[in-house]
């Protein structure tokens, strides 16, 4: 038996892809144990996500925004908060405040970090920030969506929106844990 330290970690990288959203690495690797492997890794600039919260939060049964949106991926639309890919530099709360005002026409007075997730960390590196608006303004001329989002705004109670993920009616992954966390340790239901 060894006293030896393993450090797991990259030891090299080569770039496969590089596309607008995502590159594709492959990576030699050193496992904890000592072993090593290649790893194939997407890499993501992370994102943010925000859960627009329009009456106050204290309510028995806050009113929040959802979107639907088209998903290539998914072959149709699915319910979402507003969220999207953080920009080269842009701190993840001006991401926050940038996609609520572009997907929503909504400005908030605060927004407060929930918690930072890995979707997907068996083969990506992205990090989605999840957060929470508060003091929300919404003004439907202010959105600026991108030419690839077709997206409609949903005022919504949250005990629906809790319902609609128990029933699987929302199956994005950033919005459930954005809800399910604003719900149970924020608005303690």
């Amino acid at each position: 038996m060894t006293d030896e330290i393993v450090r797991p970690g990259q030891i090299a990288s080569t770039r496969i892809y590089s596309g607008r959203v995502i590159a594709l690495d492959k990576d030699s690797v050193r496992f904890p144990d000592g072993s090593t492997g290649e790893m194939e890794m997407f890499r993501h600039p992370g994102a943010s996500a925000v859960l627009p919260v329009l009456s106050e939060p204290s309510a028995p049964d806050p009113q929040v925004l959802l979107i639907r949106q088209y998903r290539y991926a998914t072959n149709g639309f699915i319910w979402e908060v507003p969220a999207g890919r953080l920009d080269k530099g842009e701190d993840p709360l001006a991401c926050a405040r940038r996609e609520l005002l572009e997907e929503t026409g909504a400005t908030a007075e605060q927004v407060e970090l929930l918690t930072t997730i890995y979707p997907t960390p068996g083969f990506c590196d992205e990090r989605i920030h999840l957060f929470a608006a508060f003091n929300v303004v919404v003004d439907d001329s202010r959105t600026r969506r991108e030419v690839d989002e077709f997206v409609t705004v949903s005022l919504m109670a949250l005990s629906s929106v809790l319902g609609m993920i128990r029933d699987g009616e929302i199956t994005d992954a950033k919005t459930i844990c954005c809800v399910l966390f604003y719900a149970g340790f924020k608005a303690g239901l």
